[in-house]
Formats: structure tokens, sequence, C-alpha cells
């Protein structure tokens, strides 16, 4: 019974030792008009597609020659748009830390009074910055992510550190019934 217990749980090992950290990506577009489009595009592609898909067989063969051609149309449009927005864009990508590096990583970064009544628990100036470079899949130096921080605007920096933040905090588990 033992041999087949460890051979089970050899192969399950083995499965879990692959399983690989999180990314989460972060997009920057240097063109916002042409970020709007790409999105719009998008999301009309994605309606349509649904929209085909969401049809019974039954449908009236013209409704369902029309909704083709829209999603079809709504396909091109994006494809036409894509390059263009994918040249615009810089592409930045972060994975999770390890929960001991995290923690150390933290722990670097004490919060102060302040932070700890602005319900923080870490000092955020310090531990941003440090956080994104370490997960930077990039090789982004702590100082550089600094410099993005301290100069793009508000809604870009709050992004920049949720892509890096949010990786830290996914969840791949299901904790289901049995």
């Amino acid at each position: 019974m033992t041999s087949t217990t460890a051979t089970g749980w050899d192969a399950l090992q083995k499965r879990l030792d692959t399983v690989q950290k999180p990314v989460a990506t972060f997009r920057l577009c240097q063109d916002s008009d042409l970020r709007d489009r790409y999105l719009d595009a998008k999301k009309e592609a994605d309606e349509a597609a649904r929209y085909l898909k969401s049809l019974d067989k039954d449908a009236d063969r013209e409704v369902r020659t029309m909704v083709e051609k829209q999603a079809a149309a709504a396909a091109a449009a994006l494809k036409a748009v894509q390059p263009e927005y994918e040249q615009a864009t810089i592409t930045l990508r972060f994975t999770a830390l390890e929960r001991r590096q995290l923690e150390e990583l933290q722990s670097r970064h004490p919060a102060s009074e302040e932070d700890e009544a602005a319900g923080q628990d870490y000092a955020m100036d310090t531990f941003a910055p440090a956080l994104i470079a370490a997960a930077s899949l990039d090789g982004m130096p702590e100082d550089y992510a600094r410099k993005c921080l301290d100069t793009w605007g508000p809604g870009d920096a709050r992004d920049l550190w949720e892509a890096a933040w949010s990786v830290q905090q996914h969840r791949r588990a299901d904790l289901g019934k049995g």
C-alpha cells in the first residue's frame, strides 16, 4: 500500500513542481486615441463573436447571415487596428514572488505611523518601487520604477503598481468541497 501511495504522490508532486508562477502584463500605449480605437474594436469583435455563438441552431438563415457578416466585419476591424496598436504599445510583465521573498521585501519597508494610519502594512513610497523591480520579468531596476511612479500620471502609476501587486495576490486554488 505504501508503494502505491508513494507512486501516486510522486506523480502528483511532479505535476505540482511544474506549476508556473502567475504572470501579469501591463500595457502602456503611447497614443491614447489609438488605444481607444483598439479597445473599442476589441469590444465590438468580442461582443459580435459572443452574439454569433449564442444564436440558436434554428435561427433564421437571414439573421444568421447578417450576424456572421457583422462578426466578420468586427474581427476585420480589430485585425486592421491591432498592428498599429501593438507598435505603439510597451508591454511589461510581472510575476508572483515566492511567499518568503515577498514577506522579506515587505519587512525591509516597514510602515510608518502615518502609513499605518492610512491602513498600509508597509512604507508604500519605498515598497512599491522595490516590489515592481523584484516582480519585473523584464529586469526593471528599482530606481527606474521609482522614476515611473514619481513622473507618470496618477492613473498610469497606479496601474503599474497594481500590475506588480495584483499578481502577488493571484489565486489558482479551488477550495471547493471534496
